[in-house]
């Protein structure tokens, strides 16, 4: 039995511990500090500009997520990013980009967005990247004369970050940071600078050059034209139409044919639609009713169905959507048990998008597919 005066120690002793509590920094404590930060190609941007040059998959753009330290947390393809982070709540820095650029070069657009998002505490912040051309290009048309005027000239298209030759034979789309682009013309050791393009990102300029029609008589002279400018809209070229048969990257937002198939996020929202093109990457299979997650491999158990989901990093069955094999030439050719190689490959595939297949959105009645 406790006596008065160790009530009272026990109550001291109690409020102490109480105080102490009150005043701690309750950011220290690890539930309250973490936050979330996904990211995704924004489904409802079209991702789409008209391009000459390849344009690579968006699954293999570079990510790069970094802190307001400029710490880096992820650095690397786009399919192979996590599905989300784990991070302390502060300012974060997310870039994607289809290629590297830091100076002049021939056929070489570059894809990308970059963000600044601010994650609370607590909160999952979920950012959208959009897919936009970043740099610019400049095409010439040199008239055959050109040679014939000045056959000991070369042109050179030169701007901060260096400079290009452009030879008369050449038909291809020099690129360029967003600025100033001068033409030059080098004629027997002396440069002569023909005129000057102030180029904004997504415009691609073609200069006619050519000579009067005294020059192939010993005249000296010539002339620039503005053949046409293009600031190439986003709606003339689906990001990933670098194959010959048209394939959509999965931006689309119809699905009636290879070359409009939809999103896989775009699919969960079009549960109803018969006889849908769907894009997306093969991510694995023995998918379950109850389990979250999809095997991935490198083994497989069931042979009728697999999961396609934005990027191939994918393994939460909640982002993914679930594809029925029928029985016959498709499942023979998709089926992970025979192929388990095809995870990671880009999936075509029609059908009807049914809800719920496995506790997911998913295609059955599959019918046509195109591998990637």
């Amino acid at each position: 039995m406790m006596t008065g005066m160790k009530i009272r120690q026990w109550i001291l002793a109690a409020g102490t511990v109480l105080l102490a509590a009150s005043c701690e920094d309750f950011s220290t404590v690890p539930w309250k500090k973490e936050a979330q930060l996904k990211w995704h190609f924004d489904p409802s941007f079209p991702t789409t500009t008209r391009s000459d040059g390849e344009i690579p998959d968006t699954n293999d753009f570079i990510l790069t997520v970094s802190d307001a330290r400029g710490n880096i947390l992820y650095n690397g393809a786009y399919g192979r990013s996590p599905e989300s982070l784990t991070v302390e709540p502060g300012s974060y820095d997310i870039e994607v980009k289809s290629v590297e650029f830091t100076v002049p070069s021939f056929e070489k657009p570059q894809y990308g967005d970059s963000k600044v998002v601010l994650v609370r505490r607590g909160e999952s912040a979920d950012v959208s990247l959009e897919c936009r051309l970043r740099n610019a290009g400049i095409r010439l048309k040199i008239d055959p004369e050109f040679l014939t005027a000045y056959p000991r000239g070369a042109l050179f298209l030169s701007a901060a970050e260096g400079k290009l030759l452009y030879g008369y034979t050449e038909r291809r789309t020099a690129y360029f940071k967003p600025g100033p682009v001068r033409l030059v013309l080098s004629d027997g050791g002396n440069d002569q600078m023909l005129t000057t393009r102030d180029l904004s990102a997504r415009e691609i300029w073609t200069i006619g050059i050519s000579v009067p029609g005294t020059a192939a008589v010993g005249g000296k002279g010539f002339s620039i034209s503005l053949d046409t400018v293009k600031v190439w809209k986003s709606d003339s070229f689906t990001i990933g139409n670098d194959n010959p048969g048209g394939i959509a990257d999965g931006s689309g937002s119809g699905g009636e044919d290879v070359t409009d198939a939809l999103s896989v996020s775009l699919a969960k929202g079009a549960v109803g639609m018969m006889d849908t093109w769907v894009c997306g990457y093969i991510v694995g299979g023995d998918l379950s009713a109850t389990g979250s997650k999809v095997n991935t491999g490198p083994t497989f158990k069931k042979n009728t169905h697999l999961a396609i989901a934005a990027r191939a990093s994918v393994t939460e069955k909640a982002s993914c959507l679930s594809v029925e094999l029928p029985k016959g030439g498709i499942r023979d050719a998709l089926n992970l048990v025979d192929h388990p190689d095809l995870v990671g490959s880009r999936l075509y595939i029609k059908g009807n998008i049914v809800e719920p297949y496995f506790g997911i959105t998913g295609i059955k009645g599959c019918t046509e597919y195109v591998l990637k």
